[in-house]
């Protein structure tokens, strides 16, 4: 009787409480951004490891999230290229195309060693030409750098591959060092990326 009585008590106090302490989210909120918790890529789950905001100045520029196969703390296993690892990130203002693609050049040679970066020449040149292409990217658009070991590096905008995988590891390394690198696009941004959430 008494375990019946204890079993109605706890159902009553579970229904009373929200879905959200019930269940746990599949997504995480940045901005009114919401990226997966865990995604599929090439038949590999990866698991978000953080997410945060780009802010110049004041002006939130876009939210990005770095997914891993297993959670990470450090720089280095963000540009390991051991391991499958993709970088979304979604637009929160209108950005010319070509500017971003000067950012991420700029990014690039401020933290790559010179033989890196060199090795990298194949893929930052696609990547100019597809900005450059681009010419715009608004709000909500959104794209993926994704890192396959044995495919290479492949950039996806709005869900949308937009050329053939770059093999060079250092191509994706040397992507990678704009956020994680010694000179971050964003300090903020990269401890926000490193934080591991549960």
């Amino acid at each position: 009787m008494f375990r019946r009585s204890l079993v109605a008590a706890l159902s009553a106090i579970a229904l009373s409480l929200p879905i959200t302490a019930l269940a746990q989210s599949t997504v995480t909120e940045v901005n009114g951004v919401k990226f997966d918790n865990e995604i599929t890529l090439r038949g590999n789950k990866l698991l978000l490891n953080g997410a945060g905001t780009r802010y110049k100045f004041v002006v939130k520029v876009y939210a990005a999230g770095l997914y891993v196969p297993a959670k990470i703390s450090t720089p280095e296993a963000a540009w390991d290229t051991k391991t499958p690892r993709a970088f979304k990130v979604v637009m929160l203002r209108d950005i010319d195309a070509k500017e971003l693609g000067k950012l991420f050049t700029d990014g690039m040679q401020k933290n790559a060693t010179r033989e890196e970066f060199g090795k990298a020449i194949p893929g930052t040149l696609k990547l100019a030409d597809l900005f450059a292409a681009k010419k715009k990217l608004v709000a909500g658009d959104s794209f993926f750098i994704e890192w396959v070991p044995g495919v290479g590096t492949s950039v996806v905008i709005n869900g949308k591959p937009e050329f053939e995988p770059v093999k060079e590891p250092e191509f994706f390394s040397s992507l990678m060092k704009i956020w994680f690198g010694t000179s971050p696009a964003d300090y903020q941004l990269k401890d926000a990326l490193l934080a591991a959430p549960k």
